[in-house]
């Protein structure tokens, strides 16, 4: 992917030449049918490509483990503290429905608002007329304020937004485990706030044959941060002395530890898919399940794709060979 991404002085001056210009992104995919322009397309591409290299990334590696914090990352971090103080301003509203609170819409039209200044913050000068066409990935990410729910699609928009970050250049080969580690875990942090702030509907839940009501992509990089542990295995993330014990080096039991304190009853029941995975003998099995299995229920699914939206960053033309 990295490769991919990185343009030489050459690239830059043809497509300044060209007349290459950032567009605000736009659906593209409107009906079943379409499914095959997406798959076929340069955004899914790139898309899976940033996917597996931060999977690559992260293997075997503590979140507690050291490396490089640029200034971009820094000021990701501080993009995403802003949302978050945004929800303590923004409490819950009385209501009769117990779900779904009206509160967020406040909130999200806030970020609506301020999403391109936030977006300019981060970006290097020269990108500046990129801000208008990443800010949409950044405000995708967060849920859909009609329905008050949020869901797997919405955490693609996240990684989209990254992934636009990286072909920019804001954000570098070197800040893979950042952006793994720092970024998208605080984005996580931020996320799961919001839904119990607003008491959010999961979107588009398989309900208990779903993975996850709200994640995916934790379990993915989550796995794989597990690889070749000398003692850790899959049958271990459903003891809970082992999350509460374990849960600050890894995203897989972080999001397990977000769910046994959401959900009551047996694990096996609430929580069916994550309890058959728990059964898997390795790892790398269940890291590679996974990804087949996201490609599949997420990335494979038209009520989730949908609402994907394509820009000149993330484009729906046919990949290049």
């Amino acid at each position: 992917f990295w490769t991919m991404t990185r343009s030489t002085p050459e690239d830059e001056a043809a497509e300044a030449a060209a007349g290459v210009a950032f567009i605000v992104p736009k659906k593209e995919i409107s009906m079943v049918p379409d499914m095959g322009k997406w798959k076929r397309s340069q955004a899914y591409a790139d898309y899976i490509g940033f996917i597996l290299t931060l999977n690559e990334g992260v293997k075997g590696k503590k979140l507690t483990c050291e490396y490089k914090v640029s200034e971009t990352v820094e000021k990701l971090l501080d993009l995403l503290e802003t949302l978050d103080r945004w929800i303590n301003e923004t409490p819950p509203v009385d209501q009769p429905s117990r779900f779904g609170n009206k509160a967020y819409r406040t909130w999200f039209s806030k970020l609506d608002q301020e999403a391109e200044a936030l977006v300019s913050t981060v970006l290097p000068p020269e990108k500046a007329a990129a801000a208008p066409e990443i800010a949409v990935y950044l405000k995708e990410s967060v849920g859909n304020s009609t329905r008050i729910d949020y869901g797997t699609g919405h955490e693609a928009a996240f990684a989209a937004f990254l992934c636009c970050l990286c072909k920019v250049g804001a954000l570098r080969v070197d800040d893979q485990l950042a952006i793994v580690f720092k970024v998208f875990n605080r984005y996580l942090s931020v996320m799961r706030k919001l839904q119990r702030t607003y008491r959010m509907e999961p979107a588009g839940s398989q309900g208990v044959w779903g993975l996850d009501d709200f994640q995916f992509l934790p379990f993915i990089w989550g796995s794989s941060q597990f690889i070749d542990h000398p003692t850790l295995e899959p049958r271990h993330f459903i003891d809970e002395r082992v999350v509460n014990e374990h849960h600050q080096d890894y995203m897989f039991l972080e999001c397990i530890k977000f769910i046994n304190e959401m959900k009551t009853g047996p694990f096996a029941e609430h929580s069916n898919q994550l309890w058959n995975i728990s059964a898997v003998p390795s790892w790398s099995k269940v890291n590679q399940g996974l990804i087949r299995m996201y490609k599949a229920e997420c990335l494979e699914k038209f009520p989730v794709i949908q609402h994907f939206k394509f820009g000149s960053l993330l484009s729906i033309q046919p990949a290049k060979p």
